[in-house]
């Protein structure tokens, strides 16, 4: 694992000259007494004091990325990017949207669409990834679950919502998905339900839990996958609408 990664200000002038009166008068007389112009009185300008400026405004400070935790989706999540593509000839990518609302990660997808988010920071070799995911869709759906994600390639677990799994290894380099484990489990809750599914990889093993019974454990000899990243996703088929909300997903240590 390694990391990836505004014064004004009032010038009052007041300069209120107060007129002296004119002496409009003839020539005095010695009896008289002399007018005497009172002087004009010129206030000094006020300068009301300028307001304090506001304090600097300093930018929020961003959570160092972790390598292990909970995401729960309550909070930044600029952490994870995503990926959508089409997952047959007629899948239309616009049709795909993810979002987070609620503390909670939503797939919202067409038909024959597939859609990841990965964690950026890190890369990870041996990792267990475990989530929570409600399916508020049809029962046609399939949950994944990527560990080793890179330019090489990547594993990656298909659970269907109607009791069946399996592993591929996706080549990156020709772009195609090779099956290379599969099975059928009765621990998978159909139909709008809750269900917690594991990914552990471990060297060349890879096990998957689904409700927290063990179900699949495979080695791979062929691919060997080295290390990347790790993500979840959501894949649509032919019945819709495919909506999961992730309650979280924790990236561990296995």
């Amino acid at each position: 694992m390694k990391p990836n990664s505004t014064f004004r200000f009032f010038a009052l002038l007041a300069i209120i000259p107060i007129v002296g009166l004119a002496c409009l008068g003839g020539t005095p007389t010695p009896t008289d007494e002399p007018v005497v112009n009172p002087p004009v009185v010129m206030d000094t300008p006020v300068q009301e004091p300028s307001p304090e400026p506001p304090p600097p405004t300093e930018a929020p400070i961003q959570p160092a990325a972790q390598d292990f935790f909970t995401e729960e989706f309550d909070g930044d999540i600029s952490n994870w990017s995503q990926v959508v593509s089409s997952n047959g000839a007629d899948g239309d990518t616009s049709q795909a949207n993810v979002s987070v609302e609620d503390g909670k990660l939503i797939f919202d997808l067409g038909k024959w669409l597939i859609a990841y988010v990965f964690y950026d920071p890190y890369i990870y070799t041996d990792v267990r990834l475990d989530i929570t995911v409600e399916n508020r869709g049809t029962n046609i759906n399939n949950v994944l679950l990527v560990c080793r994600a890179s330019e090489e390639g990547r594993y990656l677990v298909n659970i269907a919502n109607s009791g069946l799994f399996a592993i591929y290894a996706f080549d990156g380099i020709k772009g195609t998905y090779n099956r290379i484990a599969d099975g059928g489990s009765n621990k998978i809750k159909a139909g709008k339900e809750f269900n917690d599914y594991a990914l552990v990889c471990i060297d060349k093993t890879l096990t998957i839990y689904i409700n927290g019974s063990e179900v699949r454990k495979y080695t791979d000899n062929q691919y060997v996958l080295r290390d990347g990243q790790v993500g979840v996703g959501v894949a649509s088929e032919n019945q819709v609408p495919v909506k999961l909300e992730f309650e979280n997903v924790t990236i561990s240590q296995p």
